[in-house]
């Protein structure tokens, strides 16, 4: 059992790359065919700099967490630490449980990059995007990208998550990112049936309203029970979502929001403006 956890931690970055520019081409195809909004920002210079940010977040990820969350597992599962081991259990159902859970995790992660301002500092660089498209799921401070897997290292030790749960999780949330990022246009018989299981992009769109209130609102990135549990669902935007203003009112219409090294810098030098208010 820990050779294949191994293999899934030497043929991890493969898979992930796989699976990232797989749905990456496909979500940014149907942006094209099929587009929820016009663009109304400079494309060529967010592309960029959107995945010039995640390139950046994923090299110092790389640099100061070799491991990542799936090598941590492997080393959870031969130390038998966690939840996990403690409790009798198929195979199966620590995998489901182990990927839930998670989910759940990174749903109380993203409130809290929303609600403390040390970490909202650095999450705004995400909101800021003067538009919302597939590479808006890429947009994340490397700061951002380094605490997240922290907190996420830290849930699987605790857990005791399998090395393939883990795996799988990621692979889930890349694509999902990417997907309820999307400018793109669901049937409006499909999106309310297909929101009962999974985020899409009618619902976190809603989340890069300008207005506080719909910001504060669907913060779940794969499946959308937590908001409507814990009340932070919303099932519309006030104005509708084709004028409902994107992005955050401090940097309306400011280009630098779309260059690479002002995106890695204002966290530094700018105030950490108002955290949520719940």
């Amino acid at each position: 059992m820990i050779s294949s956890e191994l293999d899934l931690v030497k043929h991890e970055s493969m898979m992930r790359f796989g699976v990232f520019f797989g749905i990456l081409v496909l979500i940014r195809v149907w942006e094209t065919l099929a587009p929820c909004r016009r663009p109304a920002a400079p494309q060529v210079m967010r592309w960029f700099s959107n995945v010039g940010l995640l390139v950046v977040g994923t090299a110092m990820l790389r640099a100061i967490f070799p491991l990542a969350a799936v090598g941590v597992a492997t080393i959870a599962q031969a130390q038998q630490w966690g939840l996990f081991y403690l409790i009798t259990l198929a195979p199966w159902q620590t995998i489901v449980l182990s990927i839930i859970f998670l989910d759940f995790a990174t749903y109380l992660q993203h409130i809290l990059f929303h609600t403390l301002p040390i970490l909202w500092r650095f999450h705004k660089i995400h909101h800021a995007d003067l538009d919302f498209d597939v590479t808006t799921g890429l947009r994340f401070h490397p700061i951002e990208i380094l605490l997240s897997m922290v907190g996420k290292a830290t849930i699987v030790v605790l857990l005791g998550a399998p090395a393939v749960a883990v795996l799988m999780f990621e692979l889930i949330l890349n694509a999902t990112s990417m997907f309820n990022h999307g400018n793109v246009r669901l049937p409006a018989n499909l999106e309310p049936v297909l929101r009962l299981g999974v985020v899409t992009p009618d619902m976190h769109r809603i989340h890069h309203s300008s207005l506080v209130a719909e910001t504060n609102s669907n913060f779940g990135f794969n499946i959308p029970w937590w908001d409507h549990l814990f009340g932070t669902y919303r099932a519309s935007p006030a104005k509708g979502h084709q004028e409902m203003p994107l992005g955050l009112a401090e940097y309306e219409n400011d280009l630098r929001m779309a260059q690479l090294p002002w995106m890695l810098l204002c966290p530094l030098f700018q105030k950490p403006g108002t955290p949520v208010k719940f």
